[in-house]
């Protein structure tokens, strides 16, 4: 009973940033992504029946802690699903991501965990039951099971049965590109969890976050359909903005920037105002994605490339879907 998945992360365009049920991970707004080529993770889970626990490798070296608690916890729902409880399983993960440095490696992770899982468990899931299955591993996670352009609609039931991702526009869609600019591969102080859990109860904008998220969305969507590049960037960069906003106004405050972070920032505003389109969007972590278009990609890298203080410029194009090998 094996089975090996692939999965990419995904770049929130539209953030997901804050929860209003913590145990089933259902969101306080639907968000909207765009799945990536440049990062992934492959797990193969194989469930024996000669174990009598878990056993979880991450790049050849034993995990424990609470990492593994997760893990298990997750397939805890894939053995419950199958009416397999008993059933213990050896998983052996690659992470082609920086764990926990902003480039949501749970999303990649947790997408190719439940894949393989449920396969090798012998469940046959639709993408949209996979979808909200993967959920309750990790939030973003539940965007890559989809390739290109994908929304996580919040749902509103108290059982989660309606929140899950659904495809907007297929990788084939747009060859719209994102460099990822790494400047910390450290762990951050503030947990995503911690940090969306503190903002939202203590945050005085975070109700006024939440009231933009609607219009965002509905824009952002249109504009993906017609490849309107300098609407699609503006709508992300300022929906970015607001979710970092919320942080600086928590009790006690707090940031994933770091100077670098800023200058980054500042260098993608002013090859806008020099007439090179590009835009940033950060996530929970202190490494910028900048969205441009292939045609200006060797320029953008080298100017990224030039600022004090950036250790990589990794490119991506849109990626695909949960892949099995």
């Amino acid at each position: 009973m094996k089975a090996t998945a692939k999965a990419h992360t995904n770049i929130a365009l539209i953030k997901y940033w804050g929860k209003r049920d913590e145990a089933l991970i259902l969101p306080t707004n639907s968000s909207l992504s765009l799945t990536l080529d440049g990062f992934c993770t492959t797990t193969t889970v194989d469930f024996r029946a000669d174990l009598t626990k878990d056993r979880f490798m991450l790049d050849d070296q034993p995990v424990e802690g609470e990492a593994y608690r997760r893990v298990t916890k997750f397939l805890d729902l894939v053995r419950q699903l199958a009416g397999k409880e008993n059933l213990f399983a050896d998983i052996h993960s690659k992470n082609d991501v920086p764990t926990a440095a902003g480039f949501a490696s749970s999303a990649s992770g947790f997408a190719a965990l439940a894949a393989a899982g449920t396969k090798a468990i012998g469940l046959d899931l639709g993408n949209q039951e996979l979808s909200r299955l993967t959920r309750q591993g990790s939030g973003s996670a539940c965007r890559s099971i989809f390739g290109g352009f994908a929304e996580w609609e919040m749902g509103s039931e108290t059982d989660g049965s309606d929140s899950f991702a659904v495809p907007v526009a297929p990788a084939e869609h747009w060859d719209i590109r994102v460099a990822a600019v790494v400047l910390s591969s450290t762990m951050k102080k503030v947990s995503s969890r911690a940090g969306m859990k503190r903002t939202v109860e203590t945050s005085p904008f975070y109700s006024g976050w939440i009231d933009t998220i609607p219009q965002d969305l509905n824009e952002i969507k249109q504009a993906i359909h017609a490849k309107d590049f300098d609407k699609t960037g503006s709508i992300a960069e300022a929906n970015c903005l607001k979710m970092h906003a919320t942080t600086l106004a928590a009790n006690p405050p707090f940031t994933y920037w770091h100077d670098t972070t800023i200058r980054v920032m500042q260098t993608v505003q002013e090859m806008r105002e020099n007439g090179i389109p590009a835009y940033f969007t950060i996530d929970a972590g202190p490494n910028v994605k900048v969205l441009y278009l292939p045609e200006n990609e060797k320029n953008i890298e080298t100017k990224l490339r030039s600022i004090p203080g950036v250790s990589d410029v990794i490119l991506s194009k849109p990626g695909q879907g949960i892949s099995y090998i």
